[in-house]
């Protein structure tokens, strides 16, 4: 019985992966927004499909099938090649539509930063469109990283920094954040040495500089954090110092992000200033990557 690969499509592969990963139908079907039942019955139609089966499901569990561990390193390369291709097309559509993505973790707000860098690029490109882009803080290159972004608004110290080249747009004092409710919130302003021993709001381990920077590590003398909670945005960072989770260093531009009833904001001595840039990747020269990076650099300056 022949079969064409045109019967398998990227969807079975995709199915068939997450029940590998997991081992487990329950799980893999949540990953994939799926109920169950679809998912079983996608898998017995690829397994009717390749004349095979590709697990063993017992009451112990499910394991792949000595044909089911033959097909993973073809599924995982074909569904990675299949990545790179959509990537590719939409790389290629915005270059020929002239289509700049911006990446950013938070809004850079500061009076109006991001409308005067767009008033001087579009001068400079008339037919560019920017298109802006939200990024988790998880990645600390809001995207350049992984191509979804050409440039992107970030923090220093930036990983793997030999890879990017950037233009500082602000330089800014790292202030503390404080549930209102705090003894030191009394002060008007004050000295990191105070806040050695509090307990801190910490980034992802998955980011070590950034998360060392925002925990001042730069600062401590050698004296290990105490991490009250990590944080992964700005409303749960909201929520963990309205919860007295502990407190956490920003920068001054994104104060009244946290600013809100219940927490306050201080000065505090004895800290370097924070670096906001903007950032796009060393190899990449195209010009509305350089010329928004002109104009990025240009803002900055004037602002500064």
């Amino acid at each position: 019985m022949g079969m064409t690969t045109s019967d398998v499509h990227g969807r079975d592969l995709r199915y068939f992966l997450a029940v590998a990963e997991e081992l487990h139908f329950t799980r893999a079907a949540e990953r994939l927004y799926v109920s169950q039942p679809a998912l079983s019955k996608q898998i017995r139609a690829l397994e009717r499909q390749l004349g095979a089966p590709l697990f063993d499901r017992d009451r112990r569990g499910v394991a792949l099938t000595p044909v089911g561990t033959a097909l993973l390193p073809h599924a995982r390369a074909a569904l990675a090649a299949w990545e790179e291709g959509r990537e590719a097309v939409r790389r290629a559509r915005e270059a020929a539509d002239g289509t700049l993505v911006v990446g950013m973790s938070t809004s850079p707000g500061r009076g109006g930063l991001l409308p005067a860098i767009r008033s001087r690029f579009t001068e400079a490109h008339p037919g560019a469109r920017l298109k802006l882009r939200q990024v988790a803080w998880d990645d600390p290159t809001a995207g350049l990283a992984d191509g979804g972004s050409d440039v992107a608004f970030v923090w220093l110290p930036l990983a793997g920094a030999d890879r990017f080249r950037w233009v500082v747009v602000a330089a800014e004092p790292r202030l503390v954040a404080l549930p209102a409710t705090h003894p030191l919130a009394a002060r008007e302003s004050l000295d990191f040495a105070d806040l050695l021993d509090e307990p801190f709001l910490a980034l992802p381990d998955g980011v070590p500089e950034l998360r060392d920077h925002w925990l001042a590590l730069d600062a401590r003398g050698g004296r290990p954090p105490v991490i009250g909670a990590e944080i992964g945005g700005v409303d749960e960072t909201y929520e963990a110092l309205v919860g007295g989770l502990g407190v956490c260093l920003v920068a001054a531009g994104n104060a009244p992000l946290l600013a809100r009833e219940g927490v306050v904001v201080r000065p505090v001595h004895g800290l370097t200033p924070s670096h906001l840039v903007l950032a796009w990747r060393a190899d990449d020269t195209r010009p509305l990557v350089r010329g928004y990076a002109r104009a990025a650099a240009e803002v900055g300056l004037r602002e500064a």
